[in-house]
Order: C-alpha cells, then sequence, then structure tokens
C-alpha cells in the first residue's frame, strides 16, 4: 500500500472519477482518493497503467511521491489561485471598455471590434471551463458542471446576450476560485490536527546527542526529550519526571505526571524536567503514527450519505439538462405567443442554477471534519461510515472492569472457614495466582506479599471465566468463582457481598472467600445519565460475580448487566441484541474483549492508547481511560450528520425555488449564478465549522 500526492485536484467530483476510474483497472487492489488531503493511497502492481489512467481522466492532474519526513509549507490560498485572479480581473475590464465603447466598437465594419473585445474577455476567463467540458466530451462524460456552464454561455451567446455570458462565466469562474480558496482553507484546518508529529529526536550516544529524525532511531536507543520538546517515540522513562501535555493524543487539558518506569507517547509535549528514555517501538508502530494514520485514511470508508448523494450528483445533472431541453423547446411549440429565445433563456438560467458542485465538496469535507473534531478530542473514528452509525446508536454495552471501574483492586476482607486460617486462605489463594496476570490476581499477591514457594505448585491450570485450579503441597486447590466450584463437584457457600467473590477450596474442602473490591470511575456515573438523556440504553457484561455486577449496575443505574459471562457468552448476547433499526455499540479495555468489540455493530476500545489489540479491532478507539468519552463520540457523530443535511437541505432548497423563479422568468442568469456560487460557499464554510467549534455539543 503506497501513498501519492495528487495535485491540481480541485474538485471533489474529480477525485470520485479518479478514484472509480482507477478502480475499475485489473490490476488495483485497493485504492482511495481522499480530496480534503490531496492525497491517494494505492495498492497495485502496474503503478504505470494508473497514472495513464489518471492522465485520461483528469490530464491536469499531477501524481507524485508523499513527502513522509518532510514539513510542506502550505502557502497563501490567494497567492496559489493568482492566475485565476488575474485571468477574472482582465475579462472584467474588457467586458467593461466592450460596455462602455459598444457603440463605437459596432460601428467598425461588420461589427469586428465588438467581437473581438466581448470574444476575448469571453475567453480570457472562459477558455479552461469550455476545454475541460470539450475534454470530457471526448471521454464520454457530458454531463458535468463545466458542461452546463459551457451550454448555458454559448447558449446565452446564441440568443444575442453575450454580456450576461460573459457575465455568467466570469461570476461561475471567480466563485470556483473563491471556494477553492475556501477548500484549501479547511484543508489547513484539517492538516492542522495532525500537526502534532514529532520532526526530530536527541538520539544519545555514548556522552553525545545528536538530532535525528524519529525513523533513524531503533528500538532499545536511549533518546532524551528537553522541556517543551514533543516526545518523537513510544518509550520508558529511565530518568527524570516531569509534566506532559498530552491533549494532542486524548483531548485531556490536565498533565500528565511521568516519573522513572513510566510509559510515555509519541506526540506527548514535555513541560517541565528533562526525560531519558529508553525507545520501545519505532516510530512507524508507534500510537501518533498510528493515529495520523488512522485519521488521515478515515474517508477511504465512506458513509452511505457520501456514497448517495455521489450516486446522486451523477443522475441529477443529465436529468437536469433533458428538462432544461423541454423547458426551451416545448413552451414555444405549444403556447401562443411564446417565443424561442424568451424560453431557451429560461432554460439556460435551470442550466446555470442545477450545478451540483456544492453537494458533492461539502458533504465529504463535513464529514472529514467530524473525523478531524473526534481526533482533536482524543476519539479516533476510523471511517465517516462509523460517525454515521454512532447517530444510530440505540444501546451501548458496556464491559465492567477498567472500563466502568478503575480496575485497581483491592483485598478488603478474607473469610476462613473449616478450620482454616485467614493466611492459609490467602496463602493457598496467592500460590493459586502467582503464575497469573489478571488483575484479581494481582491483588491478591499484592495483599499476601511476594510468593517465594513457586516450587510448592506441582501443577498449574488456567481456566477462563473461571479461575484456578493447581496442586500445591500435594493437595488440589481450586481458586475462582461459583461455575469453577460448581464444575468440580465442590460445595461452597455463597454470598451476598459488595465485590468481587474469590472462593478458595483445598481437596473438595471449602475454605473460605476473599472479597476483592473494585472502585468506580470517576465519570461513569455521569456518562450513564448523559446516555440516558439522549434516549440510549445502557447495559453491562462481566465475567465477574452477581453480586459485584449487580451492585455496579445499582450504583449506575444501568438498565440491564450479565454476569459470570466466559468471552463467548459476552458474544452471544451481544448477537441477541443487535438487529432492527437501532444500532449496538460496545465498549471495552481493548485486549480481553476484542471479539465481541469486533462483532458489534460499533467497537469501542476504551483506554486503549498504544494497545495494538485494540487500535486493529476497534471501529472507535478512545485515547483515555474516561468513559464520558463514548458520550462524545455520539456527540461529534450527531454534530456532523446535522452539518451534513443542513448543507443537503440548503442546496438542494436554494437551488429548487431558483428553478422554479427560472422557469417562471423571474431570475436571471446573472442572479441563478450568485446563487449557484452562493449555495456552494454557503456550504463548504458550514462544513468547515464543525472543526472551527470545539467547544462540547
Amino acid at each position: 500500500m503506497e501513498k501519492y500526492t495528487l495535485k491540481n485536484i480541485d474538485c471533489a467530483s474529480c477525485a470520485s472519477k479518479i478514484e472509480n476510474g482507477v478502480r475499475k483497472l485489473e490490476d488495483v487492489k485497493f485504492v482511495s482518493v481522499n480530496f480534503a488531503h490531496s492525497t491517494m493511497t494505492i495498492d497495485t502492481d502496474n503503478f504505470d497503467e494508473v497514472k495513464k489512467r489518471i492522465r485520461q481522466i483528469e490530464p491536469e492532474v499531477e501524481v507524485e511521491a508523499s513527502r513522509k519526513n518532510k514539513t510542506v509549507q502550505v502557502k497563501n490560498e490567494l497567492w496559489e489561485n493568482r492566475a485565476g485572479f488575474i485571468k477574472a480581473i482582465t475579462a472584467l475590464v474588457l467586458l467593461v471598455v466592450g460596455s462602455v465603447f459598444q457603440e463605437t466598437l459596432k460601428n467598425t465594419p461588420f461589427g469586428i471590434a465588438a467581437y473581438l473585445v466581448f470574444g476575448a474577455a469571453y475567453l480570457v476567463v472562459g477558455w479552461k471551463v469550455i476545454a475541460s467540458a470539450a475534454r470530457n466530451i471526448l471521454r464520454g462524460r457530458v454531463f458535468n458542471e463545466q458542461f452546463l456552464m459551457t451550454l448555458a454561455t454559448l447558449g446565452a451567446i446564441a440568443i444575442g446576450e453575450i454580456h450576461e455570458a460573459i457575465a455568467v462565466m466570469l461570476f461561475y469562474v471567480v466563485g470556483e476560485l473563491f471556494q477553492d480558496i475556501a477548500v484549501g482553507r479547511s484543508r489547513r484546518s484539517i492538516k492542522s490536527l495532525l500537526e502534532v508529529k514529532p520532526e526530530y529526536a536527541n538520539l544519545k550516544a555514548g556522552n553525545e546527542i545528536k538530532q535525528v529524525s524519529p525513523e533513524e532511531v531503533q528500538v532499545g536507543d536511549t533518546i532524551q526529550v528537553k522541556p517543551g520538546e514533543k516526545v518523537p517515540l513510544d518509550g520508558t522513562v529511565i530518568k527524570g519526571m516531569s509534566f506532559l501535555d498530552t491533549a494532542a493524543l486524548t483531548g485531556e487539558s490536565v498533565p500528565r505526571k511521568v516519573d522513572e518506569g513510566d510509559e510515555v507517547l509519541a506526540g506527548m509535549i514535555n513541560q517541565s524536567g528533562l526525560l531519558t528514555v529508553q525507545v520501545k517501538k519505532l516510530f512507524h508502530d508507534s500510537s501518533i503514527s498510528r493515529m495520523l494514520e488512522m485519521v488521515e485514511n478515515a474517508t477511504s470508508r465512506k458513509a452511505q450519505t457520501e456514497k448517495f448523494i455521489t450516486t446522486f450528483a451523477r443522475y441529477y445533472t443529465p436529468v437536469v439538462v433533458i428538462i432544461a431541453g423541454l423547458i426551451a423547446l416545448l413552451p414555444p411549440l405549444l403556447i401562443a405567443g411564446a417565443t424561442f429565445s424568451e424560453w431557451i433563456y429560461r432554460a439556460l438560467v435551470v442550466l446555470v442554477i442545477s450545478c451540483p458542485c456544492a453537494l458533492v465538496i461539502s458533504i465529504p469535507l463535513g464529514y472529514f471534519g467530524g473525523v478531524g473534531l473526534a481526533s482533536k478530542r482524543g476519539i479516533l473514528v476510523k471511517g465517516s461510515n462509523f460517525l454515521d452509525a454512532l447517530t444510530r446508536v440505540g444501546t451501548v454495552v458496556f464491559d465492567k472492569t477498567g472500563t466502568l471501574t478503575k480496575g485497581e483492586f483491592k483485598v478488603s476482607s478474607i473469610t476462613p472457614f473449616n478450620g482454616y486460617s485467614k493466611q492459609e486462605v490467602l496463602e493457598y489463594a496467592a500460590l493459586s495466582e502467582s503464575g497469573s496476570n489478571h488483575p484479581i490476581a494481582r491483588s491478591i499477591l499484592e495483599a499476601y506479599g511476594s510468593v517465594a514457594g513457586s516450587s510448592l505448585i506441582s501443577s498449574y491450570k488456567e481456566i477462563s471465566g473461571q479461575g484456578i485450579q493447581a496442586t500445591i503441597r500435594g493437595k488440589e486447590v481450586l481458586t475462582g468463582n461459583n461455575k469453577l466450584l460448581s464444575n468440580n463437584q465442590t460445595s461452597y457457600e455463597d454470598f451476598t457481598v459488595d465485590g468481587t467473590l474469590v472462593h478458595v477450596a483445598i481437596d473438595k474442602k471449602y475454605a473460605g472467600y476473599i472479597i476483592i473490591s473494585d472502585t468506580l470511575k470517576e465519570h461513569a456515573k455521569d456518562t450513564i445519565n448523559r446516555l440516558k438523556q439522549k434516549g440510549i440504553q445502557t447495559a453491562m457484561l462481566t465475567g465477574d460475580h452477581q453480586t459485584a455486577a449487580q451492585s455496579v449496575a445499582t450504583k449506575l443505574g444501568i438498565d440491564r448487566y450479565y454476569a459470570e459471562l466466559l468471552p463467548e457468552d459476552k458474544i452471544h448476547h451481544v448477537e441477541g441484541m443487535l438487529g432492527g433499526d437501532k444500532k449496538i455499540a460496545f465498549v471495552g479495555d481493548g485486549i480481553n474483549d476484542a471479539p465481541v468489540i469486533a462483532r458489534a455493530d460499533v467497537g469501542m476500545a476504551m483506554g486503549a492508547l498504544g494497545s495494538d489489540a485494540a487500535i486493529e479491532t476497534a471501529d472507535v478507539v478512545l485515547m483515555t481511560d474516561n468513559p464520558s468519552k463514548v458520550v462524545d463520540a455520539i456527540d461529534v457523530a450527531r454534530k456532523t450528520r446535522n452539518v451534513v443535511w443542513q448543507n443537503i437541505f440548503i442546496a438542494l432548497g436554494i437551488k429548487l425555488v431558483f428553478i422554479a423563479l427560472g422557469i417562471a422568468g423571474s431570475a436571471t442568469m446573472w442572479e441563478a449564478v450568485f446563487a449557484d456560487m452562493g449555495v456552494s460557499l454557503i456550504a463548504v464554510f458550514n462544513a468547515i465549522r464543525i472543526l472551527k467549534n470545539n467547544r462540547r455539543p
């Protein structure tokens, strides 16, 4: 998979044509053209054929290798479009001169001077549009905005309205220039969200420090991060203490304290002390690199609205041309006193106002703005199709441990039975759990202290979703939940406790239980309340004890919960919720819940910063442990949908009004072109508004 820059690509419909044309090539396995970034991502074995096809589709578009390691300076949009403005000013001067001296020019032999002045004005401003329309016609692509404008202005000249033809073409070209400027600024706004890529690393080589590109640093190398610098690669602090600004990755404004042994991630900004860091990942595997790649490629997964608008525009333009043809021909033939010149003029007004570029440009920009705003808040949405899906979420299903609770388990009480002491129950549990990395196991080991008797364990078996079966000092020890003891024909006492219950049985004899307590996350209850205010139901799936699950669900006000579940049970419950008009979102901690994250309509991995399993599996990656990011993601999706549909209704509504006025003879071509360009600019600026407003919806 390679990425290339497409120069001179100035409209979303051009990007769509290139993508569709290249996709039809036999050797192309994948292609996605990103209009907002002017890039093409492609997987092909015959790139020469791809370039040839692009030249056939859009001759002015140039393909260049993307500059991965260079900072591209974005020039002022007005300066970049200076040639277009010079042509427009020249045409305007010629039009004014021709109009002022019209009678004098007409008095020349055959009025040749008038033809030269007005013809020059028309060709200066319209030649590029006419040539583009002609090339497209030769390639069999007749119906586009260049064709509509060429047909309308040449028709106006044919009925003696050369002044209006020049003015309409002039306003169209100037409108296109301002539209290009607006789109260019939106591109800059989008790119500014991604300007978190570190430019260099301070590599420690012996006693020397040298500045190198982050791509040159290897795993195991040592780097220094000075105050004010960006952390260039993922790693572990081996010396120093500081506070890091993590906003670029997480959207959180509160600085994060790091000390020796703590992990730091590329893209964080060192605010105070000097840090020495040992690199743990290559740059292309780092969190920031993966984040940038996901944000940039998000538009390859297009929303249904985008696909609909592209298809709509393809059929809309020829239908409009047919309607305009009928307007020009039928009334003069059927209505007494109607003239061809009058109705041809009305048909030309309809052609001018009917250009679909406002929709074709603003809809993809709207979705990309939504993806950009989400990333600014520490929410990575892997495609605009998932933004659409988030707007239709009817139920959010949460994992419990590490998602709604902190996952910081502590032993709160030990209750022995059948002659065993508290210390014996804790010791056997600790020896059983000594080989496990589960949070519950770590809490038992922390309560017991160091386990030095691993030689006492002669067999060990971890049973998923149940617990541990081990042989210790020649005795069979079971440490786990109700299922473990039931499946091993061991009688036990079942208690109602506020926490996670861990039973301990020795040689089929119940020895006692340990209560492990977890604490709710700070924003968990507020998250559930905000979801309920939006009319979204909540559910919780957990492998924990029934009583512990009930306690958490009651405290948070969760609508329904299911406890003592194996990973496959979670999938079964989510599958039971799927179907219908509403979507199901599942929120988990990213690794243990990967199967059910993949199965939900929208899989959300929370607190998964740096977790490869989460990033690969989830549709939406929440970069912090804060569950309220779930609500923020839904808010951003709904805001994006509102702006997109606003653009659709504004564009279609205004166009339909002016089409009706044009047919009635109440709108001139001047008004039509103003309306067309005005709608385009309104739609583009409305799409940019998503990025500009960074407040919580």
